[in-house]
């Protein structure tokens, strides 16, 4: 048996890249520098990430998850969260309208 969750977050989901910057960063004693270096991508791509002005991607999320031990599917699941309630604000009045079909 599942249960629907109905509730509507009133806050923003945490970005991947603030959990990144206040918990992991700290946590192993890691530089934008060294996370860059660890993964394989350029400290650009890091500092973006970091400043939560660029989204995990899966290739991210795969290297992020090797890294630190974790599922890739941890990093895109805050990714979507952050994705969705975004989208859900910005599209709110456009689909307000729409109304769920019911079987026949």
């Amino acid at each position: 048996m599942s249960i629907p969750n109905t509730r509507v977050l009133e806050r923003r989901p945490i970005h991947p890249g603030e959990m990144l910057r206040e918990d992991f960063l700290p946590e192993y004693g890691l530089t934008i520098a060294s996370l860059a270096e660890a993964v394989g991508v350029s400290r650009q791509s890091v500092n973006e990430l970091l400043r939560e002005r660029r989204a995990v991607s899966p290739e991210m999320a795969l290297r992020l998850g090797k890294l630190f031990g974790m599922s890739p599917e941890f990093w895109l699941n805050l990714q979507r969260n952050l994705d969705l309630w975004d989208a859900a604000r910005e599209l709110k009045r456009k689909i307000d309208h729409i109304r769920p079909l019911r079987v026949a």
